[in-house]
């Protein structure tokens, strides 16, 4: 995981988002970008809903030591 700039997630980003007082990861299934929020899914195909970007605090970068594709310039650090 790394610090994300929510405004660069995009479709298929894996994201860690408060959602109910806790934070869980969710997988992006659609961004609003003039609302400023994300749409969040699970891994079982349920869309979960919208958050804003305000409660996205970062991103999946790798699973397993495996680099996830399409990270780079989405972080902070």
């Amino acid at each position: 995981m790394a610090p994300v700039d929510p405004a660069e997630v995009e479709v298929g980003d894996i994201v860690l988002a408060r959602v109910a007082g806790t934070v869980y990861l969710h997988l992006v299934s659609a961004v609003d970008p003039v609302k400023k929020r994300v749409q969040i899914s699970n891994n079982r195909g349920r869309i979960n809903g919208w958050t804003s970007h305000d409660r996205v605090f970062g991103i999946c970068v790798s699973v397993d030591g495996v680099a996830r594709s399409g990270v780079k310039g989405k972080t902070l650090e």
